[in-house]
């Protein structure tokens, strides 16, 4: 078990180190890659085509990330078997780890674990997704959760998209108050700025590499802030077979 340093009582606290993923770890956004592979460029880009209308009232800032990340969740996952995802889940990670994976992101995570920290991926995308990945790094997950009815998922998410403050009440809730451990935490997009203010030990776009390393200030009014974060990249979503060595990421 690891300990972390002496707080003001004198008392070592649990090491409780948690990762972003899409971004962090990965080298882009892993949820509409994995969406493209499971149904098939035909059926995805038939599908896609419908998110047109709220993607530009999106980027008109009349639809927000939450709002847009539910359509698409309801575009594509409505009616379709939670057995058949999490399978096309397991294929997904087996095809596509060596491309996704940051390898720096990979070692830190296994040092953490041997080290004897609690280790947690905390993730906007969906756990169904997310858990082969999980499972094969050998650690806990927290992501967005898929409501389902007899097997059937029905396109809506169960509570919040897992971002922002969410991240920080999703962890309470699994791990309860955050002061009692030595909380390190890595993110890359403004979707983690809660996460790493939490922290004791926060790392910022870590793995990235050094140009990409923007540094974190705070404004008046205490918020965390970046300089020109990079926003989300659809053509590195739609066709991440081009862009597989490059760090454009989501924070969705």
């Amino acid at each position: 078990m690891t300990m972390g340093f002496d707080d003001a009582g004198g008392q070592r606290r649990q090491v409780l180190s948690v990762f972003d993923f899409d971004g962090t770890l990965t080298r882009h956004d892993s949820f509409v890659p994995f969406l493209k592979f499971a149904f098939g460029p035909r059926e995805f880009n038939r599908r896609i085509l419908r998110l047109a209308l709220p993607s530009v009232r999106f980027l008109a800032r009349r639809l927000n990330r939450d709002e847009l990340k539910a359509q698409l969740i309801s575009t594509f996952l409505t009616g379709v078997e939670m057995k058949w995802v999490q399978e096309q889940a397991v294929k997904f990670c087996g095809l596509f780890w060596e491309q996704l994976m940051r390898p720096s992101g990979l070692k830190s995570v296994a040092a953490e674990v041997e080290a004897g920290a609690v280790v947690t991926l905390c993730s906007a995308s969906p756990a169904l997704v997310l858990q082969p990945f999980a499972d094969r790094l050998g650690i806990k997950l927290i992501g967005t959760e898929l409501e389902a009815v007899d097997g059937l998922l029905t396109g809506r998410m169960t509570g919040n998209n897992c971002r922002c403050e969410n991240k920080v009440l999703r962890l309470e809730a699994v791990y309860g108050p955050l002061g009692q451990y030595r909380l390190k935490a890595w993110g890359d997009t403004r979707g983690d700025f809660e996460l790493l203010a939490a922290a004791q030990e926060a790392h910022w776009r870590h793995f990235h590499p050094a140009w990409r390393r923007l540094r974190l200030r705070a404004d008046r009014s205490g918020n965390l802030g970046v300089s020109n974060v990079a926003h989300a990249n659809l053509q590195v979503a739609v066709n991440p077979d081009r862009h597989a060595n490059t760090d454009d990421q989501q924070g969705a």
